[in-house]
């Protein structure tokens, strides 16, 4: 996991940081803090759903319907775009659930971000990370079974061990306090053996 985390912040982490900053109107070292912390919920919700769900065919499913690895080509368009919804929603639907807008609320408070601005960063990171995995499995000759073996390390079939390292590998270079990486933490438990859809 640590190899896939440093590859996906390697690959669009500066372009990422700077569209947010662009897009978003907000520090750039604050952008570049962001990914970071919220790619680890995200990869979270999808690991849960690939050990409840179906395993790799259900990875493939969800990235079949929303990781368009073409979005990397443009991550300011598709920033553009995202930014301009009236109702941006942090739920991601069933992968994160509830704890999406607990987390909006957190990266608000962590990062001093209006409510407005936080609801959208998780709706707007989720389609790079998911192209992410797309291109990850397609093109870089990972294939489903892979993919799967990446989001499950250490293959003991336990999504929390492994996400839990990537989540505080994250966290150890954001800007969050302590406080927030036990309260982001406690998110990634419920995401990941909470009930929520």
């Amino acid at each position: 996991m640590n190899g896939l985390f440093d590859e996906l912040l390697g690959a669009v982490g500066p372009e990422v940081s700077q569209q947010l900053s662009s897009t978003l109107g907000i520090d750039r070292n604050v952008a570049g803090q962001i990914l970071p912390q919220v790619a680890p919920l995200i990869l979270g919700g999808l690991k849960r759903q690939m050990q409840n769900n179906g395993g790799a065919p259900r990875v493939d499913h969800i990235l079949n319907k929303y990781g368009d690895a073409g979005v990397l080509d443009d991550i300011g368009g598709l920033f553009g775009m995202q930014s301009q919804r009236e109702s941006a929603d942090p739920r991601l639907g069933g992968l994160l659930g509830d704890s999406g807008v607990q987390a909006a609320n957190l990266l608000s408070q962590n990062f001093n971000l209006d409510m407005n601005t936080a609801m959208k960063v998780i709706p707007m990171l989720a389609p790079i990370v998911l192209g992410f995995l797309s291109r990850k499995r397609d093109t870089g000759g990972a294939g489903s079974t892979g993919l799967a073996s990446m989001l499950d390390q250490d293959g003991d079939g336990d999504v929390l061990d492994d996400v839990a390292g990537f989540f505080m590998r994250g966290l150890s270079g954001g800007g969050g306090g302590q406080s927030g990486a036990g309260m982001l933490g406690d998110l990634l438990g419920s995401v990941l053996g909470g009930g929520r859809r």
